[in-house]
């Protein structure tokens, strides 16, 4: 038996429960799965831009009308290995929630608009049909269901379900580890707080209930010989930064909440289309020092399901369905991602340690790296 939908969303995250969300508030029948269930922590910065807090306000998420109370932030405090320091402020202020809380708050928002979401489902097979349609495969527990719809979207973040086609431009030779934990006891004042280190950096921000999160990006081969935990891994970071020790010295795991993908590479550019289109992670893997990642997931699925609400109601062809998500994403994103790159490399330059006394020198070069690696404001949102 197969079941027939208009549109399946692979990938539960931000990207792929904020389209299906959408798709379903336009009358679509829409199917969101994941292989994990939810909710769950995930290897996430939890920092929640300006922009990110506009996009959820348009899909009806109101940060401070949740029963959890977020983190909040108006400055970006950059701690160098020999002790400098640059420090800006953020373009507006920025919020930080646990994804835990934030992904379940969008299923529930995506599923009370109509949207199924099954969970504990793995993709193992994804076919175009002659005409413009899908067909998906999928392994719920010990059974395999079929589904047909006329759209499918990619949201799964770093990891392409089995049998993926590679990208065209390949992504950074770099690779990288992501590793997450929750913190007890360190009080992060309003401010975003991120360590350099050898092979990464550290970023500290409040979230609810107190708690710190602390999540970091590091090389896979500086992370090979730090242990196989995660507070192991951040420890043996915080060696090459004094501050960074003493910062994680004043608190403790909170247990349940680490969680480490790898490997992570870089985006070269934008990849907004395969065989069918990419949102979020899927699309473009942005340098987490920039700290939009949420903002780019929510901005692509905006995109996308405009684009995808014409063609499933027969209004453009498939073909000005790929064509114009592709267009516009590319216009979104690819110049934002040539100068996140840029300023990652200059991060990690042998000449970093000159660059507070730069900061110093040049008021508004920090305030300008902050705002060069952000996506403007929509203004949809009055």
């Amino acid at each position: 038996m197969i079941r027939q939908v208009d549109a399946i969303v692979i990938g539960a995250g931000i990207a792929g429960s904020s389209s299906a969300l959408q798709l379903a508030q336009k009358g679509h029948r829409t199917l969101l799965l994941d292989r994990q269930a939810f909710p769950r922590h995930k290897t996430c910065g939890e920092f929640m831009s300006p922009e990110t807090r506009e996009m959820l306000e348009y899909l009806g998420v109101n940060p401070l009308g949740l029963d959890v109370t977020p983190g909040m932030m108006d400055k970006a405090c950059i701690i160098m290995p020999h002790g400098g320091v640059i420090e800006a402020a953020l373009p507006g202020v920025a919020f930080g929630i646990s994804r835990y809380e934030l992904d379940r708050i969008l299923h529930q928002k995506a599923s009370a608009a109509g949207a199924e979401i099954v969970t504990k489902t793995t993709v193992t097979d994804i076919q175009k049909l002659d005409n413009d349609g899908y067909e998906v495969e999928t392994r719920q527990g010990n059974g395999r269901i079929r589904y047909r719809a006329k759209a499918v979207v990619g949201a799964y973040g770093v990891k392409k379900p089995r049998g993926m086609a590679l990208a065209d431009h390949p992504p950074d030779e770099t690779v990288y580890v992501g590793v997450k934990s929750h913190f007890s006891g360190i009080a992060v004042p309003s401010q975003v707080e991120l360590y350099f280190c050898e092979g990464g950096y550290v970023g500290f921000s409040p979230i609810e209930h107190g708690l710190a999160n602390v999540a970091a990006l590091l090389t896979l081969d500086t992370v090979q010989s730090s242990g196989k935990s995660v507070p192991d891994i951040l420890k043996a970071a915080s060696r090459t930064n004094v501050r960074l020790a003493q910062r994680l010295s004043e608190g403790m795991p909170v247990p349940g909440t680490q969680v480490s993908v790898a490997p992570v590479r870089l985006s070269e550019v934008p990849e907004p289309w395969s065989e069918f289109p990419h949102v979020g992670d899927a699309m473009l893997v942005i340098p987490p020092l920039c700290g939009d990642g949420m903002s780019i997931a929510l901005r692509s699925a905006l995109l996308l399901t405009g684009w995808t609400d014409k063609y499933l109601k027969g209004e453009i062809s498939y073909a000005e369905w790929q064509s114009g998500y592709t267009n516009e994403a590319n216009r979104e994103f690819t110049q934002l991602l040539r100068r996140a790159r840029r300023i990652q490399k200059l991060a990690f330059a042998k000449t970093n340690r000159l660059y507070p006394v730069l900061a110093r020198m040049f008021p508004g070069l920090a305030p300008y790296l902050v705002k060069a690696t952000r996506l403007s404001e929509t203004g949809m949102i009055r």
